[in-house]
């Protein structure tokens, strides 16, 4: 009997699987596995969901005005050429299904977002994996693995897990390497946590193939209700909003995002936070002799001697109910993510590792 078969691709998808959020055996945990922010969401943020639910029954607008003007207004940008959705990731899936699919190439890099393969496969596209250079996206490799059938090129910077960033000039270059026909999508999720980086605005403004997203999970603390943006020249949001079903956000979305994003003081205060424990985490991480990059993103990538020390290292921060990110399936089987949290989580982890080191040397 014949059965029904998914289109090419499907079946190469590999789930996705999130940060850990339980721990058996305690109620208390602290969860730094998905560079979640410490303080939650703008109060502002709060009042203006709880106010949305008194209006449950009424559609939401179908152009999120509202959300783009206020977008608009705090990154100084045209709010014609903002298209909003559920988490920056439904963007990055209107660019695939808009620019690319079935044998077509999309470039992603070694260690980037685990989203980006996903959506080659998702439409029947055959991601193409480049090297990195010492955990930074290599602009010449990239560049060097464009052929006439690439179409779109994914690229996180900051970068997860790593955090590192390519310069302005390295991305002019990349940019202004490309061809024409070929989508650069700026995927800038931690933009915020990098002091005085415009996300890709100014390369939007200079090419008309290349597009930025954001997202409202990260420094604006709305993960759980999964809002994201994207912006681009006219002629590819206009392609991109024909992908968009017309309710893709509630009201309670709308409002929640217009608010946080017009907070200032708090996100600002969110990404001032974030610098001086992220360093403090990073320093002392290294003089524990852990290996850590400089992190522009709101966790840093520590590196253990070996997988087997990573391995122990996450146990050891298990046992006292700290739950980190283990990231081998993005290539760093010897390393673990850790979010950057507050004061005293920032404390606990680093009470944990201290006493983990001391007791692997006396070993």
């Amino acid at each position: 009997m014949t059965r029904i078969t998914p289109k090419p691709g499907i079946m190469e998808i590999d789930l996705y699987v999130s940060g850990e959020s339980k721990l058996a055996g305690h109620d208390d945990v602290l969860k730094l596995s998905s560079n979640e922010n410490p303080l939650g969401c703008s109060p502002l943020a709060a009042r203006a969901f709880a106010e949305a639910a008194g209006h449950l029954h009424r559609y939401p607008s179908t152009d999120h005005a509202e959300l783009r003007r206020a977008i608009a207004d705090v990154h100084d940008l045209d709010a014609d050429r903002i298209i909003c959705g559920v988490g920056s990731d439904e963007i990055l899936q209107f660019v695939t299904y808009a620019y690319a699919g079935q044998g077509d190439e999309i470039i992603t890099t070694e260690h980037g977002f685990s989203m980006y393969p996903i959506l080659a496969h998702m439409v029947g596209a055959v991601p193409v994996t480049v090297a990195e250079k010492d955990r930074r996206i290599d602009v010449d490799a990239i560049l060097a693995a464009v052929t006439g059938r690439t179409r779109v090129v994914f690229i996180a910077n900051p970068a997860n897990p790593t955090g590192t960033m390519l310069s302005s000039d390295e991305l002019q270059r990349l940019a202004s390497g490309l061809p024409a026909r070929v989508v650069l999508v700026h995927d800038g999720a931690y933009t915020e946590f990098a002091a005085g980086f415009d996300g890709g605005k100014s390369l939007v403004d200079q090419y008309p193939n290349v597009v930025m997203t954001r997202t409202f999970s990260k420094i604006h603390g709305l993960g759980g209700l999964r809002i994201g943006w994207g912006y681009a020249q006219r002629e590819v949001i206009d392609v991109l909003n024909r992908l968009r079903q017309p309710f893709n956000l509630s009201n309670a979305q709308i409002a929640a995002a217009s608010a946080a994003i017009r907070d200032i003081a708090f996100t600002e205060h969110c990404a001032t936070l974030n610098a001086q424990l992220r360093d403090r985490l990073r320093n002392s991480l290294i003089q524990m002799g852990i290996a850590c990059d400089e992190s522009f993103a709101n966790f840093v990538l520590a590196r253990f001697a070996d997988a087997d020390e990573a391995a122990a290292a996450d146990a050891a921060l298990r046992a006292e109910g700290i739950l980190v990110r283990r990231v081998t399936g993005y290539g760093f089987p010897a390393a673990l993510r850790i979010t950057v949290g507050d004061e005293d989580g920032v404390s606990r982890v680093l009470d944990c590792l201290g006493r983990f080191m001391q007791d692997r040397r006396s070993q």
